[in-house]
């Protein structure tokens, strides 16, 4: 016989006086509860209770017994506690990809901010706008702008992104301000890795082709070349609303503006979504949300 067996029993017993009452509390049957504080008894060769058809009481050995099985039992259900919490708190080690501005710009002060909260954490981040295979480089979360390609991750939305058209005061001086998609082909617009825009025309989505002086993989590179005067952007608006409300851009074409898209926390989807990825998700939605 087990030491643990009938030591639950038992304290029910001795804590509710009364085998029936013990019985339904663990979800057990009076018999088996009775035969297992007789083992108990039997094996300890103590009598632990006083047992009338009216009350049962302890005995005097039966107390002592109880106040030591009653502290054991309550340090176990703290070192389950324990476990529990060891669970649910996030620690060891992460690896993330996210794109290079939104990561500079927005993840990477989050992640260390949730680094702050929880010191056992340690992160490799690698900003990068490849989209890179996360089962193959080892990534636990990646962040991703837009439509996903990638229909084998499990994702998770965290917050979204507007694109704006905005040019400078200067510009829209000297060249004017467009009032529809079709007078774009009369303005400079600098371009970044495509040559169309993308706009919503009458709910729907419309690819417009756009022509102009500069080509640049840097969204910064356009804003300072918008901010020069020098043509019109389309960019994300985390490129552009705080020149927007200095007044240094001026948004256009917002008729035309197209939905919002979802940015993505991802993870392969044979991956555990252990309790530091899970609440880091959720830091990030509750900061950028």
């Amino acid at each position: 016989m087990s030491i643990w067996e009938g030591v639950s029993e038992f304290v029910s017993v001795a804590e509710l006086g009364s085998f029936t009452h013990a019985a339904n509390s663990l979800n057990l049957s009076v018999a088996q509860v009775s035969r297992q504080v007789s083992q108990l008894e039997k094996r300890l060769n103590t009598k632990l209770l006083y047992r009338t058809t009216r009350k049962v009481s302890l005995t005097a050995e039966g107390e002592t017994y109880y106040q030591h099985c009653r502290q054991i039992l309550n340090d176990l259900k703290d070192a389950e506690r324990a476990l529990g919490n060891l669970k649910d708190t996030p620690q060891g080690s992460i690896k993330l990809t996210a794109p290079v501005m939104y990561g500079e710009k927005y993840i990477q002060p989050l992640i260390h901010d949730f680094m702050l909260q929880y010191p056992a954490i340690d992160v490799i981040s690698n900003l990068t706008n490849q989209q890179l295979d996360l089962v193959e480089g080892g990534y636990d979360l990646a962040i991703r702008l837009g439509k996903l390609k990638d229909s084998s991750l499990m994702a998770k939305p965290i917050s979204q992104r507007n694109y704006r058209v905005c040019a400078s005061p200067e510009y829209l001086k000297h060249h004017g301000t467009p009032h529809s998609l079709t007078e774009l082909n009369q303005h400079n617009c600098l371009m970044g890795q495509h040559s169309y825009w993308r706009f919503e025309d009458n709910q729907k989505d419309k690819t417009i082709k756009v022509t102009g002086n500069l080509t640049c993989n840097s969204g910064y590179g356009l804003v300072d070349a918008a901010l020069k005067g020098i043509g019109m952007v389309q960019l994300p608006s985390y490129y552009l609303d705080q020149h927007i409300q200095q007044g240094k851009l001026i948004e256009v074409l917002t008729q035309y503006k197209m939905k919002a898209e979802t940015i993505w926390a991802v993870y392969p989807n044979n991956r555990h979504l252990s309790a530091k990825i899970r609440q880091l998700v959720e830091f990030l939605q509750s900061r950028l949300g």
